[in-house]
């Protein structure tokens, strides 16, 4: 959690029920899905919206990001197309990255749920959603073994830990994201969305950042000074961001750090809307936050380098609590993804111990 949390405003104290929305500005509403991980929500936006459709402007509503796949979010999504949005359809849903909470009902969503109600458009980033739609096919069948064999070779020796790694394997991707619409809308960074009804649009910025994901989009209003971050920038929590099997030599640290400079362009008192945690105030503090604590978590992981250590040594030092199998698995990639930021910059150096890395003070 964020030891400095005190140094950020948060407008809103409720949070929205699941099914239930808060208005934030006129035509901008914020609801909130359950997941059954230790981080237990994800917000979503519900944006008042007006597109032309067969030459006349629809009116309906544009929706950021999903909630996982569920009949718990199913049934809070069904409650919601009977009220809060008033009888209109929806228009177009944007993922901001392919992570499970944030993708997961797509394929439902864009069908307009249990009755079909529309057929509308998946906007998301390209690598995002190729990233998604590989995934979600679950065709890699050593997926659990060439999980369990990266985590082995980073220090992860407890037998049953690795055989739930090897049992997750290609199949729990597919179960939170059972399908990904077959054709999309591609954002690019950089790209301008009008959001909004005639006469009263936001122009949305598309914001592209690296580090969390391959390609992660947030979207940015200069009129109303309204940034929804996705999972870039969190205020409770740090984002997570790891090097995992698909990309074993990853170094993903530097780009998420540079990618959070981006947002200090931003007004100071931009209102941030966040994946997880509430609407806040303070995003060049938040920003200042982050490098900060990368920086003495960096120095944290090359003193303990004085002797040999493997990622998963690494990881208490990082983690100083008890840790499930979904939390540890990304305790393990975040902890490397420090070590592999200290080796690329020449700090530290890789030796092969017995088939295991460890990460020595170069």
């Amino acid at each position: 959690m964020n030891p400095q949390e005190h140094e950020l405003t948060y407008p809103w104290a409720e949070t929205p029920a699941p099914g239930t929305i808060i208005t934030l500005r006129p035509g901008v509403h914020w609801l909130r899905m359950r997941l059954p991980f230790a981080l237990d929500h994800i917000n979503l936006w519900l944006l008042d919206d007006e597109i032309e459709v067969d030459g006349s402007l629809r009116r309906g509503w544009t929706v950021i990001d999903c909630g996982i796949t569920s009949d718990e979010t199913k049934a809070a999504w069904e409650k919601l197309f009977d009220t809060a949005f008033e009888g209109r359809p929806l228009l177009r849903l944007i993922a901001t990255h392919f992570h499970p909470d944030h993708l997961g009902l797509a394929h439902w969503l864009t069908r307009g749920g249990e009755r079909e109600r529309w057929r509308v458009r998946l906007w998301m980033s390209a690598a995002e959603y190729a990233f998604g739609r590989f995934l979600s096919a679950g065709t890699n069948e050593t997926a659990g073994e060439d999980a369990a064999a990266h985590f082995r070779r980073h220090g992860l020796s407890d037998p049953e830990a690795l055989a739930k790694v090897r049992a997750r394997g290609s199949g729990y991707y597919p179960k939170l994201v059972p399908a990904v619409p077959r054709s999309f809308h591609r954002i690019s960074d950089g790209d301008e969305i009008a959001i909004g009804r005639a006469g009263s649009r936001r122009i949305f910025r598309a914001i592209v950042g690296y580090g969390h994901s391959p390609e992660h989009v947030s979207l940015y209003c200069a009129e109303d000074k309204l940034l929804v971050s996705g999972d870039m920038v969190l205020p409770r929590i740090s984002t997570n961001v790891s090097v995992f099997d698909v990309e074993p030599e990853g170094n993903p640290l530097p780009r998420y750090l540079r990618s959070l400079d981006h947002y200090l362009m931003l007004p100071a008192d931009t209102l941030v809307l966040p994946s997880h945690g509430k609407p806040f105030i303070g995003l060049h503090r938040r920003v200042a936050q982050q490098h900060a604590h990368h920086q003495a978590r960096l120095e944290e992981v090359y003193a303990a380098c004085a002797t040999p250590k493997s990622a998963a040594e690494i990881v208490p030092v990082l983690f100083n609590r008890e840790l499930d199998l979904h939390q540890t698995t990304f305790a393990l990639g975040e902890s490397l993804a420090h070590l592999h930021a200290l080796w690329y910059e020449g700090r530290l150096a890789r030796i092969d111990d017995g088939g295991v890395w460890r990460f020595t003070q170069a």
